[in-house]
């Protein structure tokens, strides 16, 4: 085959060698022909094939987010934004900015918010009363776990003093049992009647505008780890994702994971499995497919609702009563995940505390045990704390661990929110993917934007050096938890191109596999261990063609890309 493209002298990883190698990747009919010296690939070109000088750069297989909602991210970029915000004040202030630039909007919606902004993570209605005291004002945080109301909103909900917790659920009171402004998990859904539904216009503009970024940061396929069934006037994502396909608006690979309704039973699968066929008897799986459930098993540390074997303590450090919540009994979760297993389909672990993880892989046992072993590559996300007896399990399981590696580092959220109520000694064993990929666990990558950052290269930085890039902060946990470089790369390549199913056409640079690309302005693999995070993508592919290139895009577009800071939030 004669090549179309050369992208010459530069540095090139496979995936497939210990590190970067000086080669030339010659590029025919959206394909890798080969890789090789400039010499050996020289006979591949004609007159007419693309050169492209990398001028050193490295080049590697393109990134992919195992995790992480662009739908939603994009709504939320073009409603009331808080993600930039670094004060209480300046929350309100923009709020405030909002609402008087859109008076016509009948509730104000947004997110972003960060939880160690406000003394003990809740924020109070006052604050927003203050400021939008005419209209319902419904704010989730970052972690999107919670949200933040005004008193208008609780009014339309019909909240008040006498409406109790819901299962699953909490809402912060007040002395006389008065919701203060933050609700919980659960709790978030006692507005959705009552809140408008986001326009199908809105969700297609948000995925476009998720999509411009991502590419931006050399990220080529996704796992939406929440694409939901439709209610009431709500846009439809999974229709989404098939119209921007159909159009030719999709330019990345998306693996589209179908949300587990909590409430709604086993009944569900049904309508799930038909969506799942709907989309495969439509599309190339390498472009699109559903074949994967998303099931939230437990909350989160930071409002103390993620499920843990051991107690959370108290603002005193005393013992409390509290687990956590799991979202499912143990029995009920064996049952439909077994289901699900049964209809050949992968299901995605939410899976932060480790009662959770402990269930999650109790889940898929059980499933192993009924339909026998397959290879439908389930996996468990976040992995905020796991259980020693826990860890052998996975490859045990063959079930992934998704890292959020991002997290994996010391902040104000998890000093002053997370580590303070936990069991002693809980930061040693605090995001273990160290631990894990030395008792041979499948280790796989995501960022939950927008809980926090998408950018690949921040998390890279951190899963090595287990601290904040520009942060002077000790490491999190003990050196063993750290991955190497290489570790990280490869779960963020074909680590998360296996998760997805892709991994015979991507996830490394191989002749005949799929030329989805990413460009770094340098050698990731030279740069010191604290200077990771100085790496910018300057190139994208996919498919053999060029998707973003940084030199050609605005300044403001690609600063955008990579603005967003990293947040230790699920």
């Amino acid at each position: 085959m004669h090549a179309e493209i050369l992208l010459e002298n530069g540095w090139v990883y496979t995936g497939k060698d210990a590190g970067p190698i000086r080669a030339t990747v010659a590029i025919g009919e959206g394909r890798v022909i080969d890789v090789g010296s400039a010499e050996d690939l020289e006979a591949t070109a004609t007159p007419d094939t693309r050169r492209v000088n990398l001028e050193g750069q490295l080049l590697l297989p393109g990134f992919q987010d195992a995790h992480i909602h662009p739908i939603f991210a994009g709504i939320e970029l073009l409603q009331c934004d808080l993600t930039e915000v670094a004060s209480a004040d300046e929350a309100v202030a923009t709020v405030a900015r909002y609402a008087a630039d859109n008076p016509d909007e009948p509730w104000i919606l947004g997110a972003g918010w960060s939880m160690d902004l406000f003394t003990g993570g809740t924020p109070g209605r006052e604050l927003l009363d203050a400021v939008v005291p005419d209209r319902p004002v419904y704010l989730v945080n970052r972690d999107h776990h919670g949200a933040w109301a005004n008193t208008a909103a609780f009014k339309a909900a019909g909240i008040t003093k006498d409406t109790p917790d819901p299962d699953g659920g909490r809402l912060e009171r007040e002395e006389d049992g008065t919701p203060a402004g933050t609700v919980h998990e659960g709790a978030m859904d006692l507005f959705n009647a009552v809140k408008p539904a986001v326009p199908y216009e809105l969700a297609y503009q948000g995925l476009l505008a998720s999509q411009k970024l991502l590419l931006a940061q050399g990220i080529t396929a996704w796992q939406d780890a929440w694409v939901p069934i439709p209610e009431g006037e709500h846009a439809d994502h999974l229709e989404v994702y098939q119209d921007a396909a159909k159009a030719g608006d999709l330019k990345a690979r998306v693996t589209a994971c179908q949300w587990w309704d909590r409430t709604a039973g086993l009944s569900q699968l049904e309508a799930i499995v038909e969506r799942r066929n709907r989309v495969a008897e439509a599309f190339d799986p390498l472009q699109l497919n559903a074949n994967t459930v998303k099931v939230m098993v437990d909350g989160v540390a930071e409002n103390y609702t993620a499920a843990m074997h051991h107690v959370y303590l108290d603002h005193h450090g005393h013992h409390t009563e509290n687990r956590g919540i799991e979202f499912f009994e143990p029995e009920q979760l064996k049952e439909f995940v077994t289901a699900i297993d049964a209809e050949g389909m992968q299901v995605h672990f939410h899976a932060l505390g480790d009662r959770a993880v402990t269930d999650a892989l109790d889940a898929l046992e059980a499933a192993r045990n009924s339909n026998g072993a397959n290879d439908h590559r389930h996996h468990l996300a976040h992995l905020q704390v796991v259980r020693g007896e826990d860890i052998p399990r996975f490859p045990e399981l063959n079930a992934a661990a998704n890292v959020q590696a991002l997290w994996a580092c010391h902040e104000e959220q998890m000093d002053t929110l997370t580590l303070p109520f936990l069991e002693p000694g809980a930061e040693d064993r605090h995001y273990p993917f160290g631990e894990l990929a030395s008792a041979g666990a499948r280790l796989v990558a995501g960022s939950d934007w927008p809980v926090s950052t998408a950018d690949p290269i921040a998390a890279i930085h951190v899963a090595v050096n287990r601290i904040a890039p520009e942060e002077n902060l000790p490491p999190l946990g003990p050196a063993s938890q750290k991955l190497s470089l290489k570790q990280i790369v490869d779960a963020y390549t074909h680590g998360t191109a296996w998760i997805n199913h892709l991994d015979a056409a991507t996830g490394t640079l191989e002749p005949g596999k799929l030329a989805d690309l990413a460009v770094l302005d340098v050698n990731l693999f030279d740069l010191p261990e604290e200077e990771l995070h100085r790496a910018v993508v300057t190139q994208t592919w996919i498919g053999g063609e060029c998707v973003y290139d940084r030199s050609a895009a605005q300044s403001p577009v690609a600063e955008t890309a990579r603005g967003q800071q990293p947040a230790v939030m699920q």
